[in-house]
């Protein structure tokens, strides 16, 4: 049951590291702002879910601080940049 279990959660972090670079380069080459600003707030979603899968299968907590401050700051990136898509200005 433990390999199936360590199977599973390889198999569950390969994917959504191929959905994190898919989002990034969605984020990266989108058609328009939108499409960009929601393809980087996927990216860093896809991103603290890594670093948690990371966390459970080494074992460390550094890994779930790490994923605490990359989701705040993934949160206030975005509405940074709604803000300044929006108003075409930061502040």
């Amino acid at each position: 049951m433990e390999n199936f279990l360590e199977y599973l959660i390889w198999i569950v972090l390969t994917v959504y590291l191929g959905m994190a670079i898919f989002s990034a380069w969605r984020a990266l080459r989108g058609e328009n702002g939108l499409v960009r600003l929601t393809g980087l707030d996927l990216t860093s979603t896809l991103t603290i879910s890594v670093l948690v899968i990371v966390a459970i299968i080494t074992g460390s907590k550094i890994y779930i601080d790490i994923a605490i401050a990359a989701a705040a700051l993934g949160y206030l990136s975005t509405v940074a940049l709604a803000k300044y898509i929006s108003d075409q200005k930061v502040f």
